[in-house]
């Protein structure tokens, strides 16, 4: 399975969107296969990791983000379950996971209630060590409409989940510890 065949047939290749969603993935794909390599004692499947990686925000282009040359009609936060309807509907539902569970450091059916967050209400926290790579590494790379993404500091990302709770802060720094 090569992750750009599936990408696109939902993005045209000379658009921007294409574009940023193809350097964003292969950002977190390098970062997540360096953290694959701290933690090699659990044997994370690396094939995996880089082809979720390359397709955890494959429906950013049905929601309503022009910044990043996406004009669909849903709100940005739904762009991981969305994903995973897409992969499921590939026959790709562990794929599809991934897309579900990266946003943020993990939703769960608290925060949905809480934030009142337009998802299903129901538990959408990373699970695996490949799911838990994935959303750690994706959290240092920003897409955005400006060229080259730019590697947050984890400082910058402390910072970033500090408003939704110091569980969202304690879970990435467990990750940083392990992973970083």
């Amino acid at each position: 399975m090569r992750p750009l065949d599936i990408i696109t047939r939902y993005y045209d290749p000379s658009t921007k969107a294409f574009q940023i969603l193809r350097e964003h993935g292969e950002l977190v794909a390098e970062r997540s296969l360096k953290a694959a390599d701290r933690v090699g004692h659990l044997q994370p499947d690396l094939a995996f990791i880089r082809e979720a990686a390359m397709l955890h925000d494959i429906a950013i282009f049905l929601t309503d983000s022009p910044g990043i040359d996406c004009r669909g009609a849903e709100p940005y936060v739904r762009h991981g379950i969305l994903g995973r309807d897409i992969l499921d509907t590939l026959g790709m539902p562990r794929h599809g996971l991934v897309c579900e569970r990266h946003v943020g450091v993990g939703i769960s059916a608290e925060d949905i209630r809480r934030f009142d967050l337009p998802l299903p209400v129901r538990d959408m926290r990373p699970v695996t060590v490949e799911e838990q790579i994935i959303c750690y590494a994706d959290k240092f790379f920003s897409k955005n409409g400006g060229g080259a993404s730019r590697e947050k500091s984890v400082a910058e990302i402390v910072a970033s989940l500090r408003p939704y709770g110091t569980d969202k802060v304690e879970r990435f720094m467990g990750w940083v510890e392990l992973f970083g």
